[in-house]
């Protein structure tokens, strides 16, 4: 009788899993690397309103590529490597010293990422800009390898 039941409940599972729709949960090391990569990316935030350089590049590859929303390439201005995304990411608290990003939210799966988050700042000749965006990123081994920036085009206030 247990032989049966056994794969009474195999064929079950199979089945359930068959269906139109059905998904799998992920593995519990799964999930746990995901939250660890959502946990991150909250750091992440919070190193970008501290304006802080090294925590920033801390949690990138040392190959991490960054598109800016904007710039002359269709993805926008595309910088490569440490040294070119640091400088990339200076360049944006140069042009907004009071840069803020808030209402951060964060969702990983596998090895992709989104933020949306609402950006403040006040450019030097003193307009104010307000708007909301995302960030699409990709992961590797446990950091960021791209960020790939985007937003909505508003003209400053």
């Amino acid at each position: 009788m247990r032989a049966v039941t056994r794969v009474v409940l195999m064929v079950l599972a199979v089945w359930v899993v068959a269906l139109p729709g059905a998904t799998m949960r992920p593995a519990n090391s799964e999930t746990k690397s995901q939250q660890a990569l959502e946990e991150m990316l909250d750091r992440f935030a919070d190193a970008w309103n501290r304006h802080d350089l090294d925590a920033l590049m801390s949690m990138m590859t040392s190959d991490c590529v960054f598109e800016a929303s904007a710039g002359p390439q269709v993805d926008g201005q595309r910088s490569e490597g440490q040294q070119a995304v640091r400088a990339a990411y200076a360049a944006v608290f140069d042009a907004f010293p009071d840069a803020r990003w808030a209402n951060a939210r964060h969702f990983v799966s596998g090895n992709r990422g989104v933020s949306e988050w609402t950006f403040t700042g006040t450019q030097k000749d003193g307009k104010r800009v307000e708007v909301t965006g995302c960030d699409l990123f990709t992961f590797r081994d446990g950091k960021i390898a791209v960020k790939n920036s985007y937003r909505k085009n508003r003209p400053a206030l």
